[in-house]
């Protein structure tokens, strides 16, 4: 039996999820809500032009064709959207981050409580299989009890959207809420604890800084150090650079313990390569007895690749979430919680940012 999925918003990462729902079996595009007719549109043709075309998602909720609801409208509306939809009591797939603010994140954890359906935070960095491996790894005790992690991504700066929406912090959240929600969920998946604090220095020194909207100068940060501390004695690193498209690897995560380091290495989408190819993801295990390096690469299928710009994630985490709601799961495996926990930590750096000032947790 299909999945009927009704999607409110199809911008960009709107047009990825139909790609990846397109190629996973029992699965259709039921319904898709959006403001924008030219989104609306293409959006119909992309998924077989059977989807029934909504300009207001309350309309979808209120016929009542889905099974499932996912949200990838702009960040600064996923508040409203989920209060509406929640009391429908049907699983939900929201994309990242759940909510602009710790304070709205918090109204939305209350408003579910009540609920028995899942409710799914779509931070997929964790489905990349490069990082699935190192995950692996990990519990396989390759590098020993991990003391350290950091990541680095040195990417494209933020693409242009409807409205170019994602210029101003009010609706992103800011840069260390929109972009990093993955990484500081990342770090707490693969360190096993809750940051206690954190520090970071970022601005906006390259992208956008000669654009104008209504007289409005943009303010998201396109460049930032961050480190967190966790209350079990480990500590994570971001280096974040939004001017270095074209890197080799766009991002390299890496754990290090007392028996080795362990690189995850991943390539960026296929348009900033030099020859406009895919490319293989690779694990670099660095042991620290044998001061010998081993290298794999991490092959995923082409079709996969190309149908989004995480290289795989949405793909694997769309088959994650299918097989939860065909199997009448109440659980996800990323929750409202681990959602409040990634904007904690993003709203914690963005004000260490701001005022230079390290940020204990329990203030934010």
């Amino acid at each position: 039996m299909n999945i009927r999925y009704g999607l409110i918003g199809c911008g960009m990462m709107g047009q990825e999820h139909i790609r990846n729902i397109e190629l996973l079996e029992n699965a259709v595009v039921t319904a898709i809500a959006d403001p924008d007719q030219t989104m609306r549109e293409i959006s119909s043709k992309n998924c077989g032009g059977t989807a029934k075309l909504y300009t207001n998602y309350r309309e979808m909720l209120s016929d009542d064709i889905c099974d499932v609801y996912l949200i990838v409208s702009p960040n600064d509306t996923h508040h409203k959207i989920l209060l509406d939809v929640l009391p429908g009591n049907k699983p939900v797939l929201c994309e990242k981050p759940l909510c602009t603010t710790v304070k709205h994140c918090r109204e939305i954890i209350t408003a579910a409580q009540s609920r028995t359906a899942p409710v799914w935070v779509a931070m997929e960095y964790r489905y990349m299989p490069p990082v699935q491996r190192l995950l692996d790894e990990m519990a396989k005790g390759t590098s020993g009890p991990v003391q350290m992690m950091s990541i680095r991504e040195h990417r494209f700066a933020f693409l242009p959207k409807i409205g170019d929406w994602n210029r101003f912090n009010e609706r992103t959240g800011g840069t260390l809420t929109e972009k990093c929600c993955h990484f500081w969920d990342l770090m707490r998946l693969a360190l096993k604890s809750d940051p206690v604090r954190v520090y970071a220095s970022g601005a906006m020194n390259v992208n956008h800084v000669d654009e104008r909207y209504e007289g409005r100068v943009p303010d998201i940060i396109d460049n930032a150090y961050v480190i967190v501390d966790f209350e079990n004695g480990t500590r994570g690193m971001l280096d974040l650079c939004m001017f270095a498209e074209g890197s080799r690897w766009q991002e390299v995560i890496s754990v290090v313990g007392p028996k080795a380091r362990i690189d995850a290495c991943v390539p960026g989408p296929a348009r900033f390569s030099k020859d406009g190819n895919e490319r293989h993801s690779r694990i670099v295990i660095s042991d620290r007895g044998t001061k010998e390096e081993a290298i794999h690469d991490v092959e995923v299928d082409s079709a996969i690749l190309q149908a989004g710009d995480h290289h795989g994630s949405s793909f694997y985490q769309h088959q994650k979430f299918a097989e939860m709601v065909r199997n009448g799961n109440t659980i996800p495996e990323i929750d409202l919680e681990d959602g409040l926990w990634a904007v904690r930590v993003g709203e914690a750096a963005g004000r260490s940012a701001r005022t230079g000032q390290a940020i204990e947790m329990d203030q934010v």
